[in-house]
């Protein structure tokens, strides 16, 4: 099966939503389908531009489409259920053992709290779930009860991943609002997050930098 096939799985899209349902009563941005899939498409052209095949792309794109799946359980170790729920699903699907193998070892280790890039694939889906960060993901409408990560969240008006073309330099830039939310804001609730970010980017090679605002933070 293909990712195209995985993303139109109905009973996987099934369990995506009634995740991200569990994480709107908790209070949590969104992690719908505009969040996996956009996961997805950039974990997979992260690897793409790397020059990997055609085959970790595609798993690249399957593990991000599937990486939140185990919110569906709990949020807390999320990761480990979430890879222990796709391995039930792909095999059930036919699955190559090894490539279940890649896109649980990348599920289980995509968050900050125990997560280590551990394979390439693994590397791109760090990068490119906490690079996901933007106005539309935040739910509540009401602005004056923002939390630190509502606020921090829509205050970014844009959110890009680019590697330079000697493919030694990965770039996180982010456009803020700081009327919104402040640089000292983000690094509150993201530092643990975007220092996954370097380790990541270093797993595959390249060094890591981080820009907001056109001013050079890390």
């Amino acid at each position: 099966m293909t990712y195209e096939q995985i993303r139109h799985d109905k009973e996987i899209g099934t369990y995506i939503e009634r995740a991200d349902a569990a994480l709107c009563a908790l209070g949590y941005t969104e992690h719908n389908q505009p969040h996996v899939c956009r996961v997805a498409e950039e974990a997979g052209r992260i690897l793409s531009l790397l020059g990997y095949s055609a085959r970790d792309v595609e798993i690249a794109r399957i593990a991000g489409y599937m990486h939140d799946i185990g919110n569906i359980v709990n949020r807390h170790d999320h990761c480990q259920s979430g890879a222990v729920m796709a391995f039930s699903l792909l095999r059930e699907r036919g699955f190559d053992a090894r490539d279940i193998a890649d896109i649980m070892t990348a599920i289980g280790n995509h968050d900050e709290g125990a997560g280590t890039p551990v394979s390439a694939v693994a590397a791109a889906l760090i990068l490119a779930d906490k690079s996901d960060v933007r106005r539309s993901r935040v739910r509540n409408t009401d602005h004056i009860s923002f939390d630190i990560h509502d606020r921090v969240n829509y205050s970014v008006e844009k959110s890009t991943l680019s590697v330079n073309e000697e493919k030694t330099l990965l770039t996180l830039s982010l456009t803020i609002d700081t009327s919104i939310g402040s640089v000292s804001d983000y690094f509150e609730i993201f530092l643990e997050r975007m220092l996954l970010c370097r380790r990541a980017a270093e797993c595959l090679g390249l060094g890591f930098r981080l820009v907001i605002n056109e001013q050079i933070l890390m």
